[in-house]
């Protein structure tokens, strides 16, 4: 945890932007994995992380924004569960270290919320994303669970989402080290890389390393050679000569924030000519966006930038005609890289988007925010100093999607359909690394470099 200055800090800011009302922060439960008593993995809430440090399931934290009175709800262990899992600290003793000294029983929480609603004050939560917390939502709030969308405080969203965006100089640290994490991770993935190998070996190794020196992994990972599978979690490939292996992996740390690396690589050690010129079309977006990424730039300047590097080269081989502006104009690039070009990073490998929406002018979305529990559209993000955004351009070659362009009659005139058949099986290349944007610019999260250019990729004997 980080000091109890800083959570009480965080929970005064967010106590003044909602002004009113009863903040409502749950904490997550146990996941049973195949039997009640054989658990998941605990993850966090992450809102709930921010807010009041704990890393414990079953608590709740509750503000009072009228009042500024802070409490957290939860059960002590009981000796029957010490049995099992030892001794553990009070909820009082756990809330202490986040700087709140009222702690009161799970079961006093449904009188003081019923109470509240009762004098007509309006109960503040986040859309839930976990079925056991919106099954604890209804019956706290007496409503089903199916019309908690249509309850939740599009306010709190904002405010949350708006403090998470801009990192302190703590959790930027933290980010740092989760860089350390990843960096293993990935080049563990390299060292490992060879004709023979199943995939499965690589991510299993990987996952080891997030476990050992963090929480875990930030996401599960992706190591496959068919990076044309955006999210490929298909592992059970044997690494094959000529063909290129995609790793995008991330490590959290104990303090919960995240890493998000990819790195694209042949199987032999040598790239071929036509996997060589692709790679270098991607390394050249990828350099150039982590190059003018600065304060106040829309998202979407930072996307169209990367669009447009990537048109350029697809010109230069022939597989788009024209102008590159005319490519990104038309819409074509999203046959070849049909994702955003990075998103928000930090307590979660795509931040907030859980909840809110980040904007610079949060009023101009609000009918959107309140339509939507998540935060996918980042046409209308700013970026802040503070803010952390991967930076993740692609060329991936679908042949399902190229088929159903061209069945369309899609971007005639513009891609090269005939030159793309020498494509289909090329696969998918895509670079990734977490850039800080700092009061005067950016930069890329590390100390260090995890190797990314076609020579160090070349060299990696030697650099291990």
């Amino acid at each position: 945890m980080f000091s109890a200055k800083t959570y009480t800090a965080r929970r005064h800011e967010l106590r003044t932007k909602i002004g009113s009302g009863i903040i409502l922060l749950p904490g997550n439960s146990l996941s049973p994995n195949n039997y009640p008593n054989n658990a998941y993995y605990f993850r966090q809430d992450s809102s709930f992380r921010y807010y009041f440090g704990l890393n414990v399931p079953s608590v709740v934290g509750v503000i009072d924004a009228d009042t500024g009175e802070e409490a957290l709800y939860g059960d002590d262990f009981t000796v029957e569960d010490i049995i099992w899992t030892g001794p553990q600290p009070t909820l009082r003793e756990m809330g202490a270290g986040a700087g709140v000294t009222a702690t009161f029983p799970m079961a006093e929480l449904e009188k003081r919320l019923r109470r509240a609603i009762s004098l007509g004050r309006r109960v503040h939560y986040l859309p839930p994303y976990r079925g056991e917390t919106k099954l604890q939502l209804s019956a706290l709030l007496g409503i089903k669970p199916a019309l908690l969308h249509d309850y939740k405080s599009v306010d709190l969203m904002f405010a949350v989402a708006e403090m998470r965006e801009k990192k302190s100089a703590e959790e930027v640290e933290e980010m740092e080290r989760a860089f350390r994490i990843g960096y293993e991770m990935h080049t563990t993935a390299m060292r490992m890389c060879r004709p023979g190998v199943v995939e499965r070996q690589i991510a299993g190794a990987i996952e080891g390393v997030a476990k050992s020196q963090g929480q875990g992994v930030s996401f599960p990972s992706i190591v496959s050679q068919h990076g044309e599978t955006l999210h490929n979690l298909n592992a059970d490939g044997v690494l094959e000569e000529g063909r290129l292996l995609l790793c995008d992996a991330g490590g959290e740390t104990v303090e919960g924030y995240c890493s998000d690396h990819t790195r694209t690589y042949p199987v032999s050690g040598r790239f071929t000519q036509k996997q060589k010129d692709i790679y270098n079309i991607v390394l050249a977006a990828h350099d150039h966006v982590a190059r003018i990424v600065k304060p106040h730039m829309m998202y979407t300047e930072v996307h169209n930038a990367a669009y447009m590097t990537l048109a350029e080269g697809l010109v230069g081989l022939g597989l788009l005609k024209g102008p590159a502006a005319d490519a990104v104009a038309a819409g074509a690039m999203t046959m070849f890289m049909p994702h955003g070009l990075g998103h928000g990073l930090g307590m979660d490998v795509h931040d907030c988007e859980a909840m809110g929406e980040r904007s610079f002018d949060y009023g101009s979305i609000a009918e959107r925010a309140a339509e939507s529990g998540t935060c996918v559209y980042r046409a209308a993000w700013r970026i802040e100093p503070g803010t952390v955004m991967t930076d993740e351009p692609g060329l991936y070659f679908i042949p399902a999607l190229i088929d159903k362009c061209r069945a369309e009659g899609k971007y005639k005139g513009i891609v090269d359909y005939d030159a793309l058949e020498a494509y289909r099986d090329f696969g998918g290349i895509r670079i990734e690394d977490d850039i800080l944007v700092t009061e005067s610019g950016s930069r890329i999260i590390g100390d260090r470099k995890i190797p990314v250019t076609v020579e160090e990729l070349e060299g990696l004997k030697s650099l291990f």
